[in-house]
């Protein structure tokens, strides 16, 4: 069966399917959450050694020829995984609970990687019944996870992802590792879900900090989040010497408990 190009698939070579199950290290008692399984390389050996599968395809030909192989332990779910409510099928499908996680994995199509971690930090954050998403995604989202402050990976994706999970890295594989071979090289992390190390006040108005003034991430602190400020009737200045953080700074340079600083002056007034 041909990969489509429309939904981003491309498919992992068997030598590589075997390091990847290897780095997941699935227990006989797990219950696992797949997005993506394409054709079922990472599929089926994981439901091999794991107590159940649920899988989330949007390919109808795939989907069907997955249902075909009559694996036991395996359920498919058409859909598209932006519009799935992750919790209820996890708790409906896997029996997941805040006592009894479930895990994720996933070879993330490269065009929508990031509203797929969104949506799954989402998840995590308001039902604590997930406990690790081992994800491949294009290796310029992956270090973009693994950032450090200061760097030119390091911004929103960055930001919000330290929100609720610890990043670790996995593999990292070329082209080849994949048939049809794509145009970029690919790694795999864990996130490992988790709750926010720093109180919030109003995460939403973090988010929409975070977002604001990482878009002018080159400018200097005091001109980045005007605009912001302004809207939250504020003066930019003033914020950031109540927030205890110099002016002339970047906010590439802001680590997670700056920026929680921050908002919460706005969130206090």
């Amino acid at each position: 069966m041909k990969a489509r190009r429309r939904f981003g698939q491309h498919f992992l070579e068997p030598a590589w399917v075997a390091k990847l199950l290897d780095a997941i290290d699935p227990a006989p008692d797990d219950r696992f959450l797949e997005i993506g399984p394409g054709r079922g390389a990472i599929t089926e050996p994981l439901a091999a050694r794991a107590a159940r599968v649920v899988a989330i395809e949007v390919d109808r030909d795939l989907a069907a020829s997955l249902v075909a192989r009559g694996i036991a332990n395996l359920t498919v779910v058409v859909a598209d995984v932006l519009e799935v409510d992750l919790v209820e099928l996890a708790t409906r499908e896997l029996g997941a609970s805040p006592e009894r996680k479930v895990r994720v994995v996933g070879n993330l199509p490269y065009n929508i990687s990031s509203p797929i971690l969104f949506r799954l930090l989402a998840a995590a954050a308001a039902s604590d019944v997930l406990q690790d998403a081992t994800l491949m995604l294009q290796k310029e989202v992956a270090d973009r996870l693994l950032a450090s402050p200061g760097t030119g990976e390091y911004g929103v994706l960055t930001v919000l992802t330290a929100l609720g999970a610890d990043v670790s890295p996995v593999l990292n594989l070329p082209p080849g590792a994949f048939r049809p071979m794509p145009k970029v090289r690919s790694s795999v992390v864990r996130l490992s879900f988790r709750p926010t190390p720093v109180p919030v006040r109003d995460s939403k108005l973090l988010v929409d900090l975070v977002r604001s003034v990482f878009t002018q991430r080159r400018k200097t602190l005091a001109n980045a989040l005007a605009r912001f400020a302004a809207g939250q009737g504020v003066d930019a200045k003033t914020a950031l010497a109540d927030a205890g953080i110099d002016a002339g700074r970047r906010p590439e340079t802001l680590q997670l408990i700056e920026l929680t600083r921050l908002a919460d002056v706005f969130a206090a007034r």
